[in-house]
């Protein structure tokens, strides 16, 4: 969502949409076509693509609105494309997560209720690998202990120019502790703000209680101001993002 955007609602056949686009991802590991979702809700390729905008302006899925099928790349904590993290189930892959933050948000699914999720990442510096373990959305076991997630992108600058998740999600990624981040943000040439895994699980704590738990869960709004504020309330040190 367009920041400071007006609070609206999604109607009914948006609702029966999102809430088979998680269904189906769920199940299948990767996201449904048009008639996938036709086929589903009976409802037209017209109504889709509007519900999908909708969806895309509500933070709840993004979708590329300048394709004729306007085509379906995250529905978070879901990437079509492959991310950073890589998502197995019993030890078999499931999907890509949508970024780090989304990652740790997965096992609070109702469908993987139960059950362990892990989490196949590496260092954003040197590309060592990560793996944290996840369960009933708690951190299980992080190998190494120190990881940490990074985030290079200021919330003001999250969604400006776009409807879509899209360079917020691509800033969001896990490292092996402080000193990779300082190297990792050496090699983009921009500073950003560290997160240990207790507060990014807080980060993603409202919207994993929300998603695919309550139906009519309202469109989200994107409020900068309100966002640094939430971070410094977990304690996460912010100075990079102020000036």
């Amino acid at each position: 969502m367009a920041q400071n955007v007006p609070s609206f609602e999604f109607d009914d056949d948006t609702k029966r949409v999102r809430q088979f686009i998680f269904d189906f991802w769920c199940d299948k590991g990767y996201a449904p076509n048009l008639r996938d979702v036709h086929e589903a809700t009976d409802l037209d390729r017209r109504t889709i693509i509007d519900a999908y905008k909708a969806l895309q302006l509500g933070i709840i899925i993004t979708c590329d609105e300048t394709t004729v099928n306007c085509n379906l790349l995250k529905a978070p904590p879901f990437s079509t494309y492959p991310s950073q993290v890589a998502v197995h189930l019993d030890g078999e892959f499931h999907s890509w997560a949508g970024c780090a933050s989304e990652a740790v948000a997965i096992s609070k699914m109702p469908p993987f209720e139960g059950r362990e999720v892990t989490l196949e990442s590496y260092c954003a510096c040197c590309l060592e690998p990560i793996t944290i373990v996840s369960k009933d959305f708690e951190v299980q076991s992080a190998d190494p202990s120190s990881v940490l997630m990074h985030i290079s992108l200021s919330p003001h600058d999250w969604n400006t120019g776009s409807d879509d998740m899209m360079h917020m999600c691509d800033s969001m990624n896990f490292v092996i502790d402080a000193d990779h981040a300082d190297r990792f943000e050496r090699q983009i040439c921009r500073r950003g703000v560290l997160l240990d895994l207790d507060q990014t699980t807080k980060f993603v704590t409202y919207t994993a209680t929300q998603r695919m738990h309550d139906y009519h869960w309202g469109p989200q709004t994107m409020m900068p101001d309100l966002v640094v504020k939430m971070f410094e309330g977990f304690g996460v040190d912010v100075t990079n993002w102020q000036g």
